[in-house]
């Protein structure tokens, strides 16, 4: 089964969520806020995406983060730390079946190909 990974406020959340509804699509929600995320998982994504790809600079919590936070955020495991205290700071949703990645953030185009062949 899909794992769905975000929290539940999230425009592009709930715009995943009801795509997967409407097309049938069985998945499991993941909510950061109140179940955490491991190091471990986001070590994975990392490994699989990039962590450049995973961190979101344009989110109002990295905005939040003085500047030397984000000037010292140079590397995985800066990433995975900063991402682990604050899992805002993950694109989302993060869609994964079996360990892995099969799509993050949302675009019907990508889960038509991903998710309906």
């Amino acid at each position: 089964m899909y794992i769905l990974y975000g929290i539940p406020n999230c425009d592009s959340v709930k715009k995943a969520k009801n795509w997967f509804d409407r097309h049938g699509i069985r998945y499991a929600f993941h909510d950061y806020r109140q179940e955490g995320i491991t190091k471990s998982r986001l070590s994975s994504w990392c490994r699989q995406l990039g962590w450049e790809q995973l961190l979101n600079k344009q989110s109002t919590t990295w905005k939040a983060l003085d500047e030397a936070t984000q000037l010292a955020t140079t590397t995985q495991a800066a990433a995975v730390n900063l991402m682990a205290m604050h899992p805002t700071l993950i694109k989302r949703p993060v869609i994964e079946l079996n360990d892995k990645v099969i799509v993050i953030r949302f675009n019907q185009d990508a889960y038509a190909k991903a998710f309906l062949g």
